[in-house]
């Protein structure tokens, strides 16, 4: 088996739904990313075997195969091949899993794994249209809002309202003295954007967090799924626009290209689980990727753990004993965002700035999916290459 090595990421800032980036085709965000993917890592685009993005609301401008669509725009020669693939919010995670399993098997040496997703331009649940879910499927599995499975998760594990608010302030507040300490000006690419007049303008910085945010205030956002719920806005992940790329090799090949390998892929998960609860599989994702590498959690020196509601990284600290200081230490999308079809790949380059950042050896990051699935990676960063 080839052994698998990132050798660059970047990410765009990502914006707030109809925000700075509402303006910015995604076909034409993916294909910025891919272009200064390469551009920092010095490689030629002839060299990519194979683009695979993720994007979930496969409609519009995201329809048509954005990964192929992206790398056209993005100047890439004709014979570099896009895919693109839906795996709810891990879309990208499962982007790079693909990616990295075919240059393990040998298949390939060079392939961009990331994704896109424009939630302003390309409205959530646009793709399904009319449709309604097949009575065989709901016969087996009573299926319900995600927000609903987040309120079942915050009863299960008894958090109360005001935790979860607390957690949502403290994203906040962690997203702001990371962005105040500069800690995300390497892994984020500049880029012009246009505003409401036509007039160009350079962003370079998150739209998310909110100065500002408290426990008062968020105390006084009504539930948003459930009458006398605990979920609310405020604690939940924003709606996002933005895109992320990573690029992916065999060390064989990084070394023939001169290359410097950053991270190599120690190991990849993914599962399913209940599709009720739906957002729980982050939890067996874990265990099966720490088993699979022969780690445990505490060899692990930073977690990324999706955001898409405080219960998910809150049930899964009560059932890890992970500390909150080793998890999403910059925030994560409730104050960040979740740009759905990019936020692995985005939580994947933020992973690896901040392992650099800090001298952490091993990441793991875990991204819950839409009808009860989770994907779950461990990198590590070779520091003695560097």
């Amino acid at each position: 088996m080839e052994e698998v090595v990132i050798v660059e990421a970047v990410r765009t800032p990502v914006g707030k739904r109809k925000g700075r980036l509402s303006h910015t085709r995604p076909d034409e965000l993916f294909a910025l990313v891919l272009e200064e993917l390469m551009q920092r890592a010095s490689v030629d685009p002839s060299e990519v075997e194979d683009v695979i993005a993720g994007c979930v609301s496969q409609v519009g401008e995201q329809s048509g195969d954005i990964a192929r669509v992206s790398a056209l725009i993005a100047g890439f020669p004709i014979e570099v091949p896009g895919v693109t693939i839906d795996r709810q919010c891990g879309s990208s995670q499962q982007a790079i899993h693909f990616a990295s399993q075919a240059i393990a098997c040998g298949d390939m040496d060079v392939v961009v794994a990331g994704g896109v997703e424009s939630m302003t331009r390309v409205p959530m649940f646009s793709n399904r249209q009319e449709a309604v879910d097949s009575d065989r499927l709901t016969e087996r599995h009573e299926l319900i809002n995600q927000g609903l499975s987040a309120e079942r998760i915050a009863d299960e594990w008894d958090l109360t309202k005001e935790e979860l608010d607390a957690y949502a302030v403290e994203s906040h507040r962690r997203a702001l003295q990371a962005i105040e300490e500069g800690r995300f000006e390497k892994e984020t690419m500049k880029i012009e954007v246009p505003s409401d007049d036509g007039q160009l303008s350079t962003m370079s910085v998150d739209e998310g967090p909110r100065a500002g945010t408290s426990l008062e205030g968020l105390s006084q956002l009504k539930p948003a799924f459930k009458e006398g719920g605990k979920i609310t806005a405020g604690n939940a992940s924003q709606m996002s626009d933005g895109a992320a790329a990573v690029l992916l090799m065999s060390r064989t090949k990084a070394e023939a290209l001169g290359l410097k390998p950053k991270f190599r892929i120690v190991t990849r998960s993914v599962v399913g689980s209940d599709p009720t609860l739906m957002l729980t599989g982050p939890l067996a994702a874990t265990h099966t990727a720490l088993q699979k590498a022969g780690l445990s959690l505490e060899d692990i020196d930073l977690f990324e753990v999706n955001e898409a509601f405080a219960p998910v990284p809150m049930f899964w600290m009560k059932e890890t004993g992970v500390d909150h200081a080793k998890l999403n230490v910059n925030g994560g999308a409730i104050a960040l965002g979740h740009p759905l079809g990019a936020t692995g790949a985005k939580l994947m380059t933020t992973l690896m700035h901040e392992l650099d950042r800090t001298g952490g050896r091993y990441g793991l990051q875990a991204v819950c999916e839409g009808l009860g699935m989770a994907n779950a990676t461990i990198i590590e960063r070779l520091e003695g290459e560097r």
